[in-house]
């Protein structure tokens, strides 16, 4: 917390980081989630491919999908707390009630109490499409759970210019050791800019510990796909790494 709200977190960091510092090898350590007590929020339809996919699982509300991909203002929700959120190899959970649940792999921005993106990681917005398509009022319920939000494997801390023509977003899931979906995108489709989001996300708002927020997908598994227990979700954006995190899901009751 004391980087990520300092003037220069990467600065800090290189200062911090002696130069002979022994680098541990990735097999030998346990990564958690990078969270500590901020809030995760999420940015919904903020690529094209988001808005056709909400407008066809909702006919009643393809107008408003439609609406918030062109409006100014943006759609913001309240994702998770920190105990809601799995880190790499933590499982991620597909609801009991739900069958058609998928990932959302997202961009996501690490932003300091006072409204600055000091880094960048990967998140995965884990999302009940059946539930949200039934009504759109139903949206927290589809997307705020146990063990609804993934989030790692580390924090990229922002130095210099962002540039998202050089950003993939890749999302591979696997069932039985077989590739069941694959997809990706890359960062310049979306339709926001990261400085806007944070904008919104902070008018008329406090957020004492900083935050993280999910940009939104431009990565959507097809309509006849939902996750199943057992599956292994991995999302790879350039410059920070792979998140991975198997899949669970409890019987109905």
């Amino acid at each position: 917390m004391d980087i990520l709200n300092s003037a220069d977190p990467a600065g800090l960091a290189r200062f911090l980081l002696k130069p002979d510092t022994q680098l541990l090898a990735f097999s030998d350590i346990q990564f958690l989630a990078p969270i500590d007590l901020q809030e995760v929020w999420a940015a919904g339809v903020t690529y094209k491919r988001s808005q056709v996919a909400r407008m066809e699982e909702s006919a009643a509300a393809a107008s408003h999908y439609d609406k918030v991909y062109t409006a100014d203002r943006p759609e913001l929700f309240f994702k998770a707390t920190p105990n809601r959120v799995s880190g790499p190899g933590q499982p991620l959970r597909v609801r009991s009630d739900s069958q058609w649940c998928v990932p959302e792999p997202e961009f996501t921005l690490v932003i300091s109490k006072d409204a600055r993106i000091v880094g960048y990681t990967i998140g995965n917005d884990m999302s009940a499409r059946d539930i949200e398509g039934e009504n759109p009022l139903y949206l927290p319920q589809a997307k705020f759970y146990k063990q609804c939000a993934g989030l790692g494997p580390c924090v990229l801390l922002a130095d210099g210019p962002l540039n998202p023509d050089l950003i993939d977003i890749q999302l591979e899931i696997r069932r039985n050791g077989q590739i069941a979906s694959a997809d990706g995108t890359k960062l310049s489709q979306m339709k926001r800019t990261p400085e806007e989001l944070v904008a919104w996300l902070f008018r008329e708002n406090e957020l004492p510990n900083g935050a993280f927020l999910m940009t939104g997908t431009g990565v959507v598994p097809e309509d006849n796909f939902t996750l199943e227990n057992g599956d292994e979700v991995s999302i790879t954006i350039t410059g920070i790494g792979r998140l991975t995190n198997p899949i669970v899901k409890d019987r109905a009751t």
